[in-house]
């Protein structure tokens, strides 16, 4: 009878220790797939909003006008023509003056910063304006170049490639300076088709340093 009492008994903590065992598992397969699946969630880094978008019809075409102003100044520029050089400095004011920043896509930061850089854009252009001078008309050139081409990369301008041009002897031919262009083709407003020591032996002195295509961005 002990005999029998006993052997229920281990048969009785058998199962006790297979249902004690199965119950361990379970928890051990319940931890496995879904806690490292939510620790895996909690991996994933939020999606930050986008600060800047594709820019709008609205604000492209001032923007293309203002800059095509610029490019008809340093074509003024290769053909040492102070007069026309002065027409367009006014009229790449003007047409800067229209450009509608606060359309942009963009952060508030963003639209400050095109704002600045545009002041001075004009600020420069109203200097070329009143220089009497070729070579003091091709310095604010120069400092007015820089400011439209960080304007450009501020509001990702993206309607063509804008390519960054140097010139290593801009001044006293030793001074370099920039000036920025739609084409590969270096066309030197700084040394220009009539300079009294080369003619228009250096125009295409210089080279490409940078480009901005924000085209496929």
């Amino acid at each position: 009878m002990l005999s029998d009492n006993f052997g229920h008994k281990l048969i009785f903590m058998k199962k006790g220790l297979a249902i004690i065992g199965a119950a361990v598992a379970v928890i051990a397969v319940y931890f496995l797939l879904f806690y490292k699946k939510t620790e895996k969630k909690e991996d994933v880094p939020k999606q930050q909003p986008l600060a800047q978008s594709k820019n709008s019809e609205s604000f492209n075409k001032p923007f293309n006008e203002m800059l095509n102003s610029y490019f008809d100044l340093k074509s003024a520029l290769v053909e040492w023509d102070t007069a026309k050089a002065s027409a367009n400095a006014n009229t790449l004011v003007s047409l800067s003056q229209k450009v509608p920043y606060n359309e942009l896509k963009a952060d508030t930061t963003i639209i400050e910063t095109a704002k600045s850089f545009s002041d001075n854009v004009v600020a420069e252009a109203k200097g070329i304006a009143g220089e009497n001078t070729i070579e003091g008309k091709r310095r604010s050139f120069y400092t007015l170049s820089e400011n439209l081409y960080n304007l450009l990369r501020t509001v990702h301008y993206d309607q063509q490639v804008i390519y960054h041009d140097k010139c290593p002897m801009a001044f006293n031919d030793s001074e370099e300076a920039y000036w920025i262009s739609n084409t590969k083709k270096i066309i030197n407003p700084y040394l220009g088709k009539k300079h009294p020591h080369y003619s228009s032996g250096m125009i295409s002195c210089g080279s490409v340093e940078d480009s901005l295509d924000y085209r496929n961005k």
